[in-house]
């Protein structure tokens, strides 16, 4: 499938709006908590990995954190023993991933491509991660269906993204871009912004079965005052959620309120 497709399949694309290069902007930052949005990022990795740890043993799990940006999930994934691979299309944030990881002796693989084709074979994996991407790609059908291919049969897919409602646009957008600068002005496309039920609708066009949903948010602040999330029995801002290929038997039932 060719990027023209990708954008057509993507609905309204706004071009004041979705600015990834702001990755690829802040690459040589990543690691040094220089960039407070950059460090919301980071903090935003406990929460997420204290609700995917119960459904899913990392140990020699062969994982591709799909959006892996500069290696946050990855190295956190690696270090519960899973056998990782970390796909972004920003050349510069993959660089500096895996400068990161061979610095500090992290066996993490890192390849530049997109979730619209991804370059592996069938059954590649065990689970695919992808946290803060799925509100960013241009045709997510596309990228679901790569997914569930590259899954083998009863693997896990493990993701969070931003759900679409009136509060979601305002918190994300117009307050922490456009108010606060909390993040870069222009990171989100509130058009692409996916409805719990329109994602598992398309999860199940996929050949995956959805699980359990959960609500990820605030939950205090840390000592530079930067925001530390955690599980949230409220979806209405951005949600978790997993999804099993071929209606695999799910590490469950954990059932959180």
């Amino acid at each position: 499938m060719r990027y023209r497709e990708f954008a057509e399949c993507g609905g309204t694309n706004n071009a004041m709006r979705n600015d990834l290069t702001i990755y690829d902007n802040v690459a040589e930052h990543w690691w040094s908590d220089d960039v407070r949005w950059v460090r919301t990022l980071k903090n935003m990795v406990p929460g997420r990995l204290n609700w995917f740890d119960p459904h899913v043993d990392w140990k020699q799990a062969r994982v591709l954190d799909l959006g892996c940006a500069g290696g946050f999930m990855a190295e956190a994934m690696h270090e519960r023993g899973a056998i990782v691979t970390g796909l972004d299309p920003a050349g510069a944030a993959i660089d500096v991933a895996r400068a990161h990881a061979e610095a500090h002796g992290r066996h993490v693989s890192y390849d530049v491509g997109v979730g619209e084709d991804l370059p592996y074979e069938d059954a590649a994996f065990d689970l695919v991660v992808c946290v803060d991407v799925l509100e960013h790609v241009q045709c997510l059908s596309s990228v679901l269906d790569e997914v569930s291919r590259v899954l083998r049969g009863g693997g896990a897919f493990l993701f969070d993204t931003i759900n679409n409602t009136a509060l979601a646009r305002l918190l994300t957008v117009t307050v922490a871009e456009d108010i606060l600068g909390l993040l870069p002005r222009g990171t989100h496309n509130p058009d692409l912004f996916i409805p719990p039920q329109d994602l598992r609708a398309a999860l199940q066009q996929v050949g995956l079965t959805p699980g359990n949903f959960t609500g990820l948010g605030p939950r205090g602040l840390d000592r530079r005052g930067d925001i530390k999330f955690g599980q949230w029995p409220y979806m209405g801002l951005i949600y978790m959620g997993i999804a099993r290929k071929d209606g695999g038997r799910m590490k469950e039932d954990v059932r959180y309120a």
